[in-house]
């Protein structure tokens, strides 16, 4: 399997459906990924999106094991790691390093529903963050 350096790379709004094709399947072949993203974006080809990969591998986002005829693509990292990279990367630039920002301008702007709110104050009141 090839790796680079991901930690610097930020994936695309394209290349984050691609990730999230990855972390839903596993690793995966290009027709694989295609397959997974077809339904929901109706012009997407397999040209496309073999194009994107080999970009994403280019750049670091993915990993290729080239041992088989078609190579298997998976995420460098996961999505955990991927969405903390972002989520600190956000912070930062939009608003001036807060977390307290990012989090109330999500929850003033209607972007957590009253189940996942009640989910984030009974772990904030068990201190489980």
């Amino acid at each position: 399997m090839t790796t680079n350096n991901s930690a610097a790379a930020k994936p695309t709004s394209a290349e984050l459906d691609v990730l999230q094709a990855l972390w839903e399947t596993g690793p995966a072949t290009v027709k694989q990924v295609h397959a997974a993203m077809a339904p929901a974006r109706d012009s997407l080809t397999y040209a496309n999106v073999l194009r994107l990969m080999q970009i994403m591998h280019g750049k670091g986002l993915l990993t290729r094991d080239e041992s088989e005829r078609s190579h298997v693509y998976a995420a460098a990292q996961s999505q955990k790691a991927t969405q903390g990279g972002l989520v600190k990367h956000l912070i930062g630039k939009a608003f001036a390093g807060s977390g307290k920002a990012l989090v109330l301008a999500a929850l003033r702007e209607g972007h957590v529903s009253k189940k996942d709110r009640d989910e984030i104050e009974a772990l904030l009141r068990d201190d489980k963050l």
